[in-house]
């Protein structure tokens, strides 16, 4: 299905180290989602070499940038077709990966995906928003991520609220602009976060991508997450 050439020239390129069954259990991956995006709309991008470039070595750019404690707790938000949370638990099995989602149809995916790929993952049905005010998931991550979510200002309501102290939010973004940065960072600081950290590199095919790293160095109030319609239409900054 995919290319083992590029698969490998990829994580060659990103830095990583994955287990010695990597390579098998990501060709099923971009082969399940193939099948499975003919009957449920996953990703406009099926051609497996991009899969490999736009979709794996997009997510795995991550564990270049921050490198999570064994067993650490992490959520991806937004998930998706699992993208980055199904690659991080693929490339570091040791990881508590939960994958939240507001379309059930994806998460579906993620269910039979998870039980063909042998993987213990937590996948939840629920807006970020709700997460973020349930106690068993309030400030429960080292890490929190999402890829091509929403803007910085939102983003960072959406998921700092799940982050412990000490913990890290880390978006995958395409190039960001000066005033969302700015934005972003002003809002991470009202919910417990520090300036976000940017982070710009290259995927292997050239495309320019950026990660910001926001560490949680405060526990959040109460009042936040806000309801969806609040933060859509009053973000913080």
């Amino acid at each position: 299905m995919i290319s083992k050439e590029l698969f490998e020239r990829c994580i060659a390129d990103i830095g990583i180290d994955l287990p010695e069954n990597a390579f098998d259990l990501f060709d099923r991956y971009a082969k399940e989602l193939i099948l499975y995006n003919e009957k449920v709309n996953l990703t406009a991008i099926t051609d497996p070499d991009d899969i490999v470039v736009k979709h794996f070595a997009d997510s795995l750019f991550l564990l270049k940038f921050v490198t999570p404690l064994e067993c650490a707790a992490v959520c991806d938000v937004g998930t998706g077709a699992g993208f980055p949370g199904m690659c991080l638990k693929l490339a570091r099995p040791d990881l508590q990966v939960t994958l939240f989602d507001s379309v059930n149809k994806k998460l579906e995916f993620l269910r039979f995906l998870s039980e063909e790929l042998g993987l213990s993952t937590e996948i939840v049905h629920i807006r970020a928003e709700d997460a973020g005010q349930k106690a068993k998931y309030r400030e429960k991550f080292d890490l929190a991520t999402a890829r091509a979510v929403a803007n910085l200002n939102k983003l960072c309501e959406y998921c700092l609220p799940l982050v412990k102290v000490g913990g890290i939010f880390a978006p995958l973004k395409a190039p960001v602009q000066e005033e969302e940065r700015r934005q972003g960072s002003a809002a991470a600081k009202i919910l417990g976060g520090g300036i976000g950290k940017s982070i710009s590199y290259n995927l292997p095919n050239g495309d320019a991508r950026e990660i910001i790293l926001y560490k949680k160095e405060s526990h959040i109030s109460a009042k936040y997450p806000r309801v969806s319609a609040q933060i859509a239409k009053s973000p913080l900054i």
